[in-house]
């Protein structure tokens, strides 16, 4: 009898630790991770201290989880009507809005309170706006009210990028503004795909999404246009700031041409789900996959490797 009620409570034990994950949202922190550290690679010219890297990746984390918590909190009775959302742990009652905003005030607490004696208070009042950003300004305002909700919201998911150069330099630079830039114009193509695999069950909850209030047509082109904004503005981060080098330069355009192809077969099919279904994907690889190719081509061993190979040329030719 002792051991099945020490089971039971072990049980039990783990489930709340479960729910509380998934008020985190974990699955989009990754996202916001990759961003921070393909800006501090660069801010650190290849050469992040790796202690600092994982402070600020910790706080980054926490603040996130804050954010996302809040927001769970607040949108509760939307969730409970989406059949997507009805089972995380707010509307299904496994955790009591009391209790998840003393968690999410605790995570920001220990966010700002990590990025400040660790990394600077410019970093940890960047990661502390970020949280406000997306509660007051998206959850609160936009989210419910208007159609540029993801447009403007974007902002709180392009904070980190920010995070991550002051963690270094205390400062911001164009380029640090140039990658929170890349990210905020990538969020609408990649979160408006999503939005039109969904539409109905935003159209049910009243959320002005683009796609309920103006159609797919309509949103589809919009996803072109930003699509093309933002495979142009990664270019910049290497011509005219040359805060990236001719490695990062090729990735960025060979990923941009298939973020381009995927959004115009997109354009020409605006209703075929399938299709939105493989740009969301895309748009997921992609952001990754820019930052990482951020972070090599900041090494000093690929700096090396590209000097020995234009020399080489040159003794060639």
């Amino acid at each position: 009898m002792i051991e099945t009620n020490v089971s039971r409570h072990h049980e039990t034990f783990l489930q709340v630790i479960q729910s509380y994950y998934q008020l985190t949202k974990p699955r989009i922190i990754p996202l916001l991770l990759i961003t921070t550290a393909g800006s501090m690679w660069i801010a650190a010219k290849g050469e992040v201290d790796p202690l600092l890297l994982l402070v600020t990746l910790i706080g980054g984390t926490m603040a996130a989880a804050s954010a996302q918590t809040i927001n769970c909190i607040y949108d509760r009775d939307i969730d409970y009507e989406m059949e997507r959302t009805r089972h995380r742990p707010m509307p299904s009652g496994r955790v009591q809005p009391r209790d998840a905003l003393i968690f999410a005030i605790a995570l920001a607490v220990g966010s700002f309170t990590l990025l400040t004696v660790f990394a600077n208070l410019l970093a940890a009042l960047l990661a502390f706006s970020g949280i406000v950003f997306y509660i007051l300004v998206y959850t609160h305002w936009l989210k419910r009210h208007s159609v540029q909700n993801i447009v403007i919201g974007g902002a709180a998911g392009a904070i980190p990028a920010l995070v991550g150069w002051a963690a270094v330099t205390d400062t911001l630079s164009w380029a640090a503004w140039l990658i929170f830039a890349i990210v905020f114009l990538w969020t609408p193509p990649h979160f408006w795909a999503l939005a039109l695999m969904i539409r109905d069950e935003y159209a049910k909850v009243g959320i002005p999404m683009l796609p309920v209030v103006a159609g797919d047509k309509a949103t589809v082109r919009q996803i072109w246009y930003y699509t093309l904004i933002t495979v142009a503005a990664t270019v910049l981060l290497f011509y005219p700031l040359g805060a990236s080098g001719i490695l990062y330069a090729a990735i960025a355009l060979s990923l941009g041409g298939f973020f381009i192809h995927k959004s115009w077969r997109l354009l020409q099919n605006p209703e075929d789900r399938t299709v939105a279904r493989e740009l969301f994907l895309y748009s997921i690889s992609y952001m990754m996959l820019l930052c990482l190719g951020m972070v090599v081509d900041s090494l000093p061993i690929t700096h090396s490797l590209i000097t020995a190979a234009i020399n080489q040329l040159h003794f060639i030719s």
